[in-house]
């Protein structure tokens, strides 16, 4: 039976290095008291030994950890890379390290419990604050600080940051209804949002000023993924007299609208007209018509708050607004022209 391999201790690196463990340990918590030449021999050995240090013990030892958490419900879609990002923008320009946590899947059931879980964890033990993505918690009973992107309500009970999504939706609509487009079909994004319901309320508010009266038959239900995009505009160009444009509440479900298009052999925008909410990457080359709320720029401003409320400081606003704009590309055109 092979041996258990034994765990490289703090004494052991110590040793090799001929120091003490204090000055190891200043080493690893970043101190500048120790001789240049000291210290890369204490980090060769470090490597050579394969040592790590147990972040949840050192967290019991000291009072601020330099680690921050950041917990999204799924790393894979743009979304979150495009706020990864930012967040990491910020992390590069700060003294801390960045520690992610994900549920794996927006659809994942129990995604409350999760994020709950999680901000205990991370806040309790080892970091020293967190930002969570989108969240479907309302609220974070706990005495830590935390800073949201896309919370669950417009004025949650901790710092937040998100985009003015009602302006941004308005803004999408009136430049559709300015090219002279009646129907538009609109596929919404997760209903417990509250960027998706200011989305849907600049969509409404939008027809009613044109003086258009609503067809709730053009509205399709999403959860801002590229499926749901594809069974929307399934869903919307089925329809008897179906819109000649369609508002995808964000650019991962304006991709789905072009895969259907494609598959009934509609060109864009000659036969429809396709708008999406976001400015992620890969809109840029399809040339899609969206609305920017600058995600990036939401998870560096997210994250430096955060890095404020653990070092005391205090900011303006408990939420910040990121402003939306309008970027007109080809996927759009003249009703009718």
């Amino acid at each position: 039976m092979p041996k258990k391999k034994r765990t490289v201790t703090i004494q052991d690196v110590a040793k090799k290095a001929k120091v003490s463990v204090s000055t190891v340990s200043r080493v690893l918590n970043g101190k500048a008291d120790v001789a240049s030449d000291t210290q890369h021999r204490i980090l060769s050995v470090i490597d050579d030994l394969g040592y790590t240090t147990n972040l949840a013990a050192r967290s019991m030892r000291s009072h601020k950890k330099n680690l921050v958490g950041l917990i999204m419900p799924d790393i894979a879609y743009p979304f979150a890379i495009e706020v990864m990002k930012g967040v990491n923008r910020a992390i590069a320009e700060s003294e801390f390290d960045l520690l992610v946590y994900t549920t794996g899947d927006v659809r994942k059931s129990g995604r409350a419990w999760h994020e709950q879980k999680y901000v205990s964890l991370l806040t309790n033990s080892i970091s020293d604050g967190v930002i969570i993505v989108a969240p479907v918690a309302g609220e974070f009973n706990i005495d830590a600080p935390i800073v949201s992107i896309d919370p669950l309500a417009s004025n949650p009970n901790f710092p937040a940051v998100h985009a003015t999504n009602y302006q941004g939706a308005m803004d999408a609509m009136e430049y559709l209804l300015g090219l002279g487009h009646k129907r538009i079909g609109y596929i919404s994004g997760r209903a417990e949002l509250e960027s998706s319901n200011r989305r849907l309320k600049g969509y409404k508010d939008a027809l009613k000023k044109a003086g258009i009266s609503l067809d709730e038959k053009l509205i399709a239900s999403g959860d801002y993924t590229t499926e749901t995009g594809v069974s929307g505009a399934q869903q919307l160009l089925a329809l008897k007299n179906p819109p000649t444009a369609i508002f995808a509440s964000n650019d991962q479900m304006a991709m789905g609208v072009y895969q259907v298009a494609q598959e009934m052999g509609l060109r864009i925008p000659d036969d429809l007209s396709v708008i999406g909410f976001d400015n992620i990457t890969e809109s840029k080359y399809l040339g899609l018509t969206t609305v920017d709320q600058f995600i990036s720029e939401m998870g560096y401003v997210a994250t430096q708050m955060l890095i404020k409320l653990i070092n005391g400081e205090k900011f303006e606003s408990q939420t910040y607004k990121m402003q939306t704009h309008l970027v007109i590309r080809n996927s759009c055109r003249n009703c009718g022209s």
